[in-house]
Order: C-alpha cells, then sequence, then structure tokens
C-alpha cells in the first residue's frame, strides 16, 4: 500500500458536485492499494499513519500525531499511486490492485485509523472526485507498506 499524507488545514472531496467528506485541522490521504496488499499492509499502514508525529508541539517541532492534536482524517482512495511511468509517455497501472481487492483493503484502513480513535471521512470508491485542500506548511509524506 502507498499513502501521500498531506497536514492540512482542511480538505473536501465531491463527487458530481456534492460533499461526500471533508475534514478540518487534520490530514488528507490519498491511499493507492497495490496487487499483492493484504489486511496485514492495510492495518500496518493505518496504525503507522495514526501514530505519525508530524504536527507541532508548543516548541513548533513536529512531534504529535494527529490524536493529541485532535485532528481530523479525510482518505481518498487513489489507484493512480500504483503507477509506473519508467516506460514511454503513458503510465502503466499493472501493480494496482484490482477494485474487488482495493474496496475492501480501503475500507479496512479507515476502520483501522478509526480504532486509532481518530475521525475518518472518505470519498467514494472507484469515483470521479474533486479534491480539495489547504495544506498546512506545506507538509507531504509518501509512506508505504510492501507486501510481505
Amino acid at each position: 500500500m502507498k499513502a501521500v499524507v498531506q497536514r492540512v488545514l482542511r480538505g473536501e472531496v465531491r463527487v458530481a458536485g456534492e460533499v461526500v467528506g471533508s475534514c478540518g485541522p487534520g490530514m488528507v490521504v490519498l491511499l493507492g492499494v497495490l496487487a499483492g496488499d493484504g489486511p496485514d499492509q492495510a492495518r500496518r499502514l493505518a496504525e503507522k499513519i495514526a501514530a505519525f508525529r508530524f504536527f507541532a508541539d508548543d516548541e513548533g517541532r513536529m512531534n504529535r500525531a494527529a490524536g493529541e492534536v485532535g485532528g481530523e482524517v479525510l482518505v481518498v482512495s487513489q489507484f493512480t499511486l500504483a503507477a509506473d511511468g519508467k516506460r514511454g509517455r503513458r503510465p502503466s497501472f499493472d501493480r494496482a490492485a484490482p477494485p474487488d481487492v482495493a474496496r475492501p483493503l480501503v475500507e479496512a484502513f479507515v476502520g483501522h485509523v478509526r480504532d486509532a480513535g481518530l475521525a475518518v471521512q472518505t470519498g467514494t470508491f472507484g469515483a470521479a472526485m474533486e479534491v480539495e485542500l489547504v495544506g498546512d506548511g506545506p507538509v507531504t509524506f509518501v509512506l508505504d507498506e510492501p507486501a510481505d
């Protein structure tokens, strides 16, 4: 699994012009499921992100996790994170898990983040989405949890 995690002041995702998910201060997680990923990757990556200390403490250091600052989470599935652009001018998506595998893993990831005590909203799996965010910092990380 691969995630792009961005610290935000707010985030919102719309489908057909309607808001389906949003968050206040916290993080937007763009989540890609790769072929070979399973429940263990979903759990480990969710735990890593929920505990990831990239929010400022009283001294301005990145030393607090989202739960410590009351951060909210917006998770948006994004199969394009599995793209391989090494050859030619068109990306290959062969590394992306098929939707029937990816959907339950995205749901499991979201469940694990919720189990960590964070408020989570999501986009709509497989839909054409408009994602809007206001970055804080900007602070952005690419995190992954390789298949076993």
